[in-house]
């Protein structure tokens, strides 16, 4: 294993980085997605845990395909076939696999179990997505963004839809890096009110704002529009109602051409083509969905070496 330091740095939340460190992470990716040749010793012999409890395709391959491209090797840890799924808590399985390994992964439904896998472990935890953020994703995007608007303070993201884990972690990350993000979404599906309150706070300190709207209105001087899907993993039995919820807030080319001339479509994937976004959008020349994904596997690299370094 490699030498771990006495602070732990976790990734349990987009703000368990500074604004500082989010920018550092971000020019890492940049120069590992650069130069990729340059880093591939970087974590050479250390190993990533990767505990799945919910299926997933962008995060299992991004973070195992990048701990290996930085001299490293990913472990695949499915809750069902863990003790983990037998009952075992899971404190205790922090507390045993961060004897084995250098960095712990997780993708799951609560956020409690990220916490409580950070509070027994013993090297950084990373939390993959859980039902309140998805601080992973919104790396990607903000590396996304700096490509294609050269910038990120006071770049207008707008986010259309359900007030779920993006959408928080937009507000937080993207309020971070300065950016001014819009939730344009119907009332009964608003953010979480003290997560909204929390990205103000840290916006004020940026220089930036965060807003909410339940007007498609709201998707005017966008430079950057995003949505995810109306049912997230989990809530499929009420896919129906927020069909009917949601009708209103697909993001078409009507909605688009109330957005900037040179705004980008984002979508953290997988999309349901027809329900969210329209064909004619995530298939246009805006749609920028191809690059966001494949920026989850630089942000990560970034990610990983910043946690072990810094711990």
């Amino acid at each position: 294993m490699l030498r771990q330091a006495a602070m732990t740095r976790h990734f349990t939340t987009d703000l368990d980085v500074s604004a500082e460190e989010q920018s550092a992470i971000l020019q890492l990716a940049a120069a590992m997605k650069a130069a990729p040749g340059e880093h591939r010793e970087r974590l050479r012999g250390a190993t990533l845990g990767m505990i799945f409890q919910k299926s997933s395709t962008r995060t299992r391959v991004s973070f195992e395909t990048g701990i290996g491209q930085l001299g490293g090797r990913g472990i695949f840890l499915s809750a069902r076939d863990m003790q983990l799924g037998r009952g075992e808590p899971i404190r205790d399985t922090g507390a045993v696999l961060s004897r084995y390994v250098d960095l712990l992964m997780i993708r799951t439904y609560a956020h409690r179990d990220v916490q409580a896998l950070a509070e027994s472990s013993r090297v950084p935890v990373i939390n993959g997505l859980d039902d309140v953020y998805h601080p992973c994703q919104v790396l990607a995007d903000l590396l996304t963004i700096r490509e294609r608007k050269g910038a990120l303070q006071g770049v207008q993201l707008v986010y259309v839809g359900d007030g779920n884990n993006m959408a928080h972690s937009l507000m937080l990350g993207g309020g971070l890096a300065g950016l001014h993000v819009r939730i344009v979404s119907p009332r009964e599906f608003a953010p979480n009110a003290t997560v909204v309150l929390e990205a103000q706070d840290i916006a004020k300190t940026r220089g930036s704002r965060i807003e909410l709207t339940d007007s498609i209105d709201g998707v005017e001087g966008a430079d950057v529009v995003v949505t995810d899907t109306w049912a997230s993993m989990g809530q499929e039995e009420e896919h129906q109602s927020r069909l009917r919820a949601f009708a209103s807030y697909q993001v078409d080319e009507a909605m688009m051409a109330r957005a900037r001339p040179d705004a980008i479509f984002m979508h953290c994937l997988p999309a349901h083509r027809g329900e969210e976004v329209s064909e004619a959008v995530i298939d246009g020349p805006a749609s920028v969905i191809y690059d966001e994904a494949e920026n989850r596997l630089h942000a990560q690299k970034a990610l990983m070496a910043w946690a072990i370094e810094n711990s």
